[in-house]
């Protein structure tokens, strides 16, 4: 079925859609090029409000994924990285709601709803990226609170965050349960190390963390636990499809400006067949990856059960990230020697599809959660 967007979803996404073009589209290349991050399209959102629109009423929000998809792939489809200010700052609102005490949500949740306070989210490790349980970072117990030590890599946002929500094990054995702790900006033996020289998503940084015996009081653990913290993020992976919903859909955009505009052989580039049924298959593959995308955010705001919405939310970002690196392959080729020059903004988009495959769950992991959720779980997963 077709998934329809109901009135206030269409006038979220015609506002949005709006500001991308008349105030994003123009930055986008140079905070590419650049690598800075975009202050500016950061308080352009907080005027907007935008930072709590999946989040409840109680927050500002519309208590819906799917308008937040709408607005990640508007944004997206002019400029990744402002989409991605968004998400950063969703990733530790979610989190706090899943699993945060009703002390730490009144502390930090009205700061980060009003973009106020910034936020990130880490728990990649130099050994353990799609392998969560090969974390190692240690929350150790000692009087009133814990000792923290160990390190992070690739946790976006982390230079600019007023704290970071840390996974590591709490205690000493090898196989001690997982927990999340608040780190604040400033406290004793915590340093964010030196950005990382991006391919893609390069506006919005991702530094490696270090932890030297950082005392974590006892009211910054999250006592929700780690598997309801992981729950919620994966009930939020539609909006990773949006964003490649949006990259692809961008891709098109560009890709029909410019054939239209060329001629070879006499003729113009875009009436060659060969071209047109190129364009076809770019607008069938993002039409098709809107729709499970769609359909995902609808599960998961119709309630569906945890058990529906993984496999769901896995194929939507997998085949939705795929899809934006197909159709930005594509466009690059439709641009001949210009898809390769940095005059044109086209190799932006096959640069950022590329990181999306592996970020936030490789397409790998989410082909092994589609598997498992059809064929039942490998004995050696």
């Amino acid at each position: 079925m077709s998934y329809s967007l109901n009135e206030d979803q269409l006038q979220i996404q015609d506002l949005i859609r709006r500001v991308a073009r008349e105030r994003v589209a123009q930055r986008a290349d140079q905070i590419d090029r650049e690598a800075e991050y975009p202050h500016d399209m950061f308080d352009l959102l907080k005027e907007l409000g935008l930072f709590t629109l999946p989040f409840p009423e109680r927050y500002g929000g519309t208590g819906n994924l799917m308008s937040a998809c709408i607005a990640i792939e508007e944004l997206g489809r002019v400029c990744y990285n402002t989409a991605y200010l968004l998400l950063v700052q969703w990733l530790p609102f979610g989190a706090l709601l899943a699993g945060g005490t009703e002390a730490q949500q009144e502390r930090w949740l009205p700061g980060l709803a009003s973009g106020e306070l910034r936020g990130a989210f880490s728990t990649t490790e130099a050994q353990s990226g799609s392998d969560v349980s090969g974390i190692k970072a240690r929350a150790l117990p000692v009087d009133g609170g814990y000792r923290l030590n160990g390190a992070k890599i690739w946790c976006t946002n982390s230079d600019l965050a007023d704290f970071v929500l840390v996974a590591a094990r709490e205690g000493a054995e090898p196989k001690a349960p997982i927990s999340m702790f608040i780190v604040e900006k400033g406290m004793a033996g915590f340093a964010v190390g030196k950005k990382e020289d991006k391919m893609g998503a390069r506006g919005v940084p991702s530094c490696p963390l270090f932890f030297d015996e950082v005392f974590i009081p006892q009211e910054n653990k999250l006592e929700g636990g780690f598997k309801a913290v992981m729950a919620s993020f994966n009930a939020s992976r539609p909006l990773i499809g949006a964003r490649g919903v949006g990259l692809a859909q961008g891709a098109l955009d560009h890709a029909v400006e410019f054939i239209q505009n060329r001629t070879a052989f006499g003729q113009q580039v875009s009436d060659f067949q060969g071209v047109r049924w190129m364009v076809a298959d770019m607008n069938i593959q993002t039409e098709a990856a809107r729709q499970l995308v769609y359909r995902a955010a609808s599960l998961v705001d119709n309630g569906a059960h945890a058990n529906e919405v993984a496999p769901a939310a896995a194929v939507a970002k997998c085949f939705a990230s795929d899809t934006a690196m197909k159709v930005a392959t594509d466009a690059v080729q439709l641009f001949g020697a210009a898809g390769i020059s940095s005059e044109y903004p086209i190799n932006r988009y096959f640069r950022d599809a590329k990181v999306l495959q592996i970020i936030e769950g490789t397409n790998q992991i989410q082909r092994n959660i589609i598997a498992n959720s059809v064929l039942g779980r490998s004995p050696r997963a």
